[in-house]
């Protein structure tokens, strides 16, 4: 499939911020997976007393989305032994602000899901036709869109200057970030949302969505980025601060360029990604939900992976290793992390055994 950056330089563009080093020399570690896990824990370590040292942002607020079953085989891979086939989780936006030192303001949105589109995801698609009605109401919940949260917050849409998510699943960007062809399902012209914001995203993932593996189809919606404006992408390479107290960090695995949102904040740092989604899926040993603290012991795992697609599985343990040592303790109840999913797992009456232990449910800080 071709898609409007293959003809363009999109993919050399210089990157943003100022490049991590801490993650550097991960494919020279000499040995197996268990000495590149013992690398990553320490290196976590390094680049978390850097990180502190950057400051903190002017603000962070939460937008909670939608709230959407998901099969509990992927949320709570192996590891539960709910009834329940569903659970429930919800997307949330994050809207982080800060000052440069030069004194420019900058607005980060992180997860700014079109949910509409995404709906028309193929694995989505497949289990809303299965889906009667008036069940699919039952389920579903919608709290909010981005447009309508940013006029809540007093942000204009020209002045997001950057996008980003953890990974392109189910993501369709074409009402935020434009189109250079009309497109026939929308109406014709679509022109950005955002009109001044630029997509971070690893340049890994944007290469491979023009040859999908057929393990990777059901998520993503390659089409919808035949016509997507090429300028409207910064492709990077790894981790990189991006701000006072923000930085995205690669953490491969759920996709191959699956990247983190980190924060440094009020009350300590954390991390954001789709790479669990419970807070008690990097501390197990504390949770109530049916088998996940008895799988976690009898298999000696420290982390309960959100595993719909398993591209590279021992790298996604990895990865949260390096976030679980990134953050700190949450306030409320220091058995579990700041760990902020973006789909967060919530209570259901129709998904039992499924109920979280804990929930965040925002990050707040200002």
């Amino acid at each position: 499939m071709k898609l409007a950056w293959q003809d363009s330089d999109v993919l050399d563009m210089p990157t943003l911020g100022t490049r991590v080093t801490a993650f550097d020399g991960l494919t020279e570690v000499p040995g197996g997976y268990g000495a590149k896990l013992a690398w990553a824990r320490n290196q976590a370590k390094v680049f978390r007393s850097e990180f502190t040292a950057t400051g903190t942002p002017d603000s962070v607020a939460t937008c909670d989305l939608i709230t959407l079953p998901y099969p509990t085989k992927f949320g709570l891979f192996r590891a539960s032994r709910a009834i329940a086939p569903f659970l429930s989780i919800t997307n949330r936006m994050l809207v982080v602000r800060w000052t440069e030192s030069d004194g420019r303001r900058r607005v980060l949105l992180f997860e700014p899901s079109d949910h509409e589109l995404g709906q028309n995801t193929p694995y989505f698609a497949a289990l809303i036709r299965r889906t009667p009605k008036p069940l699919q109401s039952l389920l579903t919940t919608e709290h909010g869109t981005v447009l309508g949260h940013l006029a809540r917050l007093g942000i204009k849409p020209e002045d997001v200057d950057y996008l980003l998510f953890d990974h392109l699943h189910t993501q369709d960007l074409r009402r935020w970030v434009g189109t250079v062809r009309p497109q026939a399902d929308l109406g014709g012209d679509v022109q950005p949302a955002f009109p001044n914001a630029k997509v971070i995203v690893q340049r890994h993932e944007l290469m491979a969505m023009s040859q999908l593996h057929p393990l990777q189809q059901p998520w993503y919606q390659p089409e919808t980025y035949q016509d997507v404006r090429p300028d409207a992408f910064l492709a990077v390479d790894g981790s990189l601060i991006l701000g006072p107290g923000v930085a995205v960090v690669e953490t491969p695995g759920h996709v191959l360029g699956n990247q983190t949102l980190v924060l440094n904040t009020s009350t300590g740092i954390w991390a954001s990604s789709e790479n669990v989604i419970a807070a008690e899926c990097l501390t197990p040993e504390h949770s109530k939900m049916p088998g996940i603290a008895r799988w976690a012991r009898t298999w000696q795992q420290e982390v309960v992976l959100n595993a719909n697609t398993i591209e590279t599985t021992v790298d996604q343990y990895n990865s949260l290793v390096i976030e679980k040592t990134l953050v700190d303790r949450s306030q409320t109840d220091p058995r579990f992390l700041q760990f902020f999913p973006s789909s967060e797992l919530t209570a259901s009456w129709a998904n039992p055994g499924t109920s979280p232990t804990f929930t965040h449910k925002a990050i707040a800080h200002s």
